[in-house]
């Protein structure tokens, strides 16, 4: 939908972001490795996403490695969480929040190790997602809003990708 401006030209309502562009700019973003205990190593591989729109929230699937000087074999295994999103003014990015670990299922691993790695896997889950940039509102996708006193608003996540709404900007001192 698009609403006219006084300019004369049409001001866009909202701003859309496929699946593909969040698939391609996560892409960038890994594979990470992340410490775990001092003595273990969690490599993340690059996560396949996973619209949820009945819950408005991205599910990512993560292929995840476990390995250290303290095993005598690497571990290969999944992570699956959800998570939202918010907007991140400063550089006009898309973050993930509210993570929530859904499941981690390692093949082969002890219950002790099993164990030990299930009391850590929130954080480090915060860890890999939570400073992770998903997508960057471009230029060209703000320049008319910003003229016009508008900015992101509310996310919705759809089956094809996300839709930012474009609002009216709050007055200064006000927060949303």
């Amino acid at each position: 939908m698009v609403a006219a401006g006084c300019s004369g030209k049409s001001v866009p309502s909202s701003v859309s972001v496929s699946q593909q562009k969040l698939q391609e700019m996560l892409a960038k973003r890994f594979p990470k490795q992340y410490p775990v205990a001092g003595l273990l190593h969690l490599d993340l591989k690059l996560p396949q996403l996973n619209m949820r729109p009945e819950s408005n929230m991205l599910n990512a699937v993560i292929p995840v490695e476990l390995s250290g000087k303290v095993l005598k074999q690497s571990f290969s295994g999944v992570l699956d969480v959800n998570f939202a999103l918010r907007y991140e003014a400063a550089d006009r990015t898309l973050r993930a929040y509210q993570i929530k670990v859904n499941q981690l299922s390692m093949d082969g691993l002890s219950p002790a190790l099993s164990d030990m790695l299930g009391t850590y896997i929130s954080s480090l889950a915060e860890q890999a997602l939570g400073q992770v940039e998903l997508y960057q509102l471009q230029e060209q996708d703000l320049a008319l809003v910003d003229t016009l006193g508008m900015e992101p608003g509310a996310i919705t996540v759809t089956a094809q990708g996300l839709t930012v709404a474009l609002v009216k900007k709050a007055p200064q001192g006000v927060k949303r």
